[in-house]
């Protein structure tokens, strides 16, 4: 089973997000049983609340046999004709993400990226 449930991990994007402009993000840990935890960053213009996106995941999850937990939300403004994303903010709902791990998760996907984060604004 942890096998299995490692390799249904490794099939998780770490990221997915919008192509562009401003929208809020929630950094999730998604386990598999027995095998280790990773955090995924999902963001998307259309949720309402962070925990539509958390919601949505965790269904999309659950497919695979994979559980998650949310560790946080935030915003993320995505300008990708200057290169650019900068994370702050928090979920009312789920509390602040943490910024630093979202970024790096960020950095890793988007290398050419600028990508930068704050804790202030909302």
């Amino acid at each position: 089973a942890a096998a299995m449930a490692g390799e249904a991990l490794s099939r998780v994007p770490d990221v997915q997000i919008d192509g562009n402009g401003v929208f809020k993000y929630v950094l999730v840990r998604v386990r598999g049983v027995g095998a280790p935890a990773k955090d995924v960053v999902r963001g998307h213009g259309w949720a309402e609340y962070h925990a539509d996106l958390f919601e949505r995941t965790a269904e999309e999850l659950a497919r695979h046999g994979l559980s998650c937990e949310c560790l946080g939300g935030g915003r993320l403004s995505h300008r990708p004709e200057e290169r650019k994303i900068h994370v702050y903010g928090y979920s009312v709902g789920f509390g602040r993400a943490d910024h630093a791990v979202t970024t790096e998760k960020l950095k890793a996907e988007y290398p050419d990226y600028e990508i930068t984060w704050a804790d202030e604004g909302y």
